[in-house]
Parts: C-alpha cells; sequence; structure tokens
C-alpha cells in the first residue's frame, strides 16, 4: 500500500472526512484491521483564505509547495490538495514534488462521464465557479458542458461556504437554498450536479433525498481515487 499524502485544513471540517473516508474505504477493500497509511499537513486556513482573498494566489502557491514538499519527504508517494478551490495553484504545488498530485477536477470530471452525462452543474466557492483553473479543466479535459448559478447565488453559496460551513454551521435555510439552486440547475439541463468544495457535502448529506439529479460528492470521489491509486501496483 503506497502512503498517500493530503494537505489538509482546508477546512478541517472537511479534510477530518477525507481521513474518515481513506480509512473505511482501505478496511472495507482488505478487511480485518486494515487502515489507511497516511501523511496529513493541516494549513491554517485563516492564512489561506486571507491569500485568496487578497488574490495572492502565486504566494499561496509557494505556501502549498514547500508544504506538499514537507510532505514528499515524510514518505508520501500520492498527493491530495483537500480543496476544490486550491487547485488554483495545482500546477506550481506539481513543480514542486516529484511524486504525482491527484488533480481533483480530473478524478470528478472522470465520475462525470463514467456516470454517461454531458453536461453539469457546478456549486462551490466564488473562485472555482468563476474562474477558468477548474471549470475550464472540466470543459477542456473532460468534455462537459458546465453550468453554474446566477451572480447572486454564487455570492450565497461562496458565503455558505466561508461563513458556515467552514466553521462547522450546518443551517437548514442554507440548505434550504442549495436545494432550490440545484434544482434550478437542473430545470436548466444539468444531469447531475458537482459539490465542488469539499464542505458542500457535510450540508446534503442525503443526496437521494436532496436533489432531483444525481449529485457528485467531490470530498468522496477524491479520497476514492486516492484509495484506488495507493492500492494499484
Amino acid at each position: 500500500m503506497k502512503t498517500i499524502g493530503l494537505i489538509g485544513g482546508m477546512s478541517w471540517e472537511s479534510s477530518a472526512v477525507y481521513y474518515r473516508i481513506l480509512n473505511r474505504e482501505i478496511a472495507r477493500r482488505l478487511g480485518g484491521l486494515h487502515s489507511a497509511r497516511c501523511v496529513m499537513l493541516s494549513v491554517d486556513f485563516a492564512e489561506i483564505a486571507a491569500l485568496q482573498e487578497a488574490d495572492a494566489w502565486d504566494q499561496a502557491g509557494r505556501l502549498l509547495a514547500a508544504d506538499a514538499r514537507r510532505i514528499e519527504a515524510a514518505g508520501a508517494k500520492l498527493l491530495l490538495l483537500c480543496a476544490n478551490t486550491m487547485h488554483r495553484v495545482a500546477d506550481a504545488v506539481q513543480a514542486a514534488i516529484s511524486i504525482p498530485l491527484l488533480h481533483l477536477a480530473d478524478a470528478t470530471g472522470a465520475s462525470v462521464r463514467q456516470a454517461g452525462m454531458t453536461t453539469v452543474g457546478l456549486l462551490g466557492t466564488r473562485y472555482t465557479m468563476e474562474q477558468d483553473f477548474y471549470r475550464g479543466r472540466l470543459e477542456e479535459r473532460h468534455g462537459l458542458r458546465v453550468l453554474t448559478p446566477g451572480e447572486r447565488d454564487r455570492a450565497l453559496v461562496h458565503r455558505v461556504i466561508y461563513e458556515q460551513l467552514a466553521r462547522g454551521v450546518l443551517d437548514d435555510g442554507s440548505r434550504t437554498e442549495l436545494r432550490r439552486m440545484i434544482a434550478e440547475l437542473a430545470d436548466r439541463g444539468a444531469e447531475g450536479v458537482i459539490l465542488g468544495c469539499t464542505e458542500l457535502p457535510l450540508l446534503l448529506p442525503d443526496p437521494e433525498r436532496e436533489s432531483p439529479v444525481l449529485l457528485f460528492d467531490t470530498t468522496r470521489i477524491h479520497a476514492e481515487a486516492a484509495v484506488e491509486a495507493a492500492l494499484s501496483p
């Protein structure tokens, strides 16, 4: 079994879910007392969020690249960035290490295509929904048509993520708003909806009840892809 490296803490609420999924999936596949070999470096998310807000992506990339080198030095054979938004600096992180970075958008795009879909909705931070590093990768590398909510709803999702979910707050009113956005994306032609922030599944724990279309939980997709890579020859 290869050692999985994780840059977490973005936020720690979803990084804890990563850890749980990795270990449960390894136990499911291997049985007995097996658990995942992993190394996690958890960042101070306040520092990362401030760099995001300041549009200081190069500085954020250097910070995470340094953390990635520490994780590789600790013995990791593959790396996860436990946040959709911070894949904005994925190239800088990959350039700093010799082990592969498992790109979250690629794992998600493959999952969507495996489900036979070509048009999906995307919910996440405003960076993920509005900038090209994520939705553009889904479109160009995976041939997907990606729909996002209108400007007002994009701002609402962003606030829910940073002001509630990253702080462990699960608000019923916000859950209702997310359900509405998912239904509206489906009405516009989305065959499924990507929960493109690793905290969003915390608010929608019962996908079949929450949505008229399939929801793609990027936290689970990413963690399960890591298990597959860790167990491959």
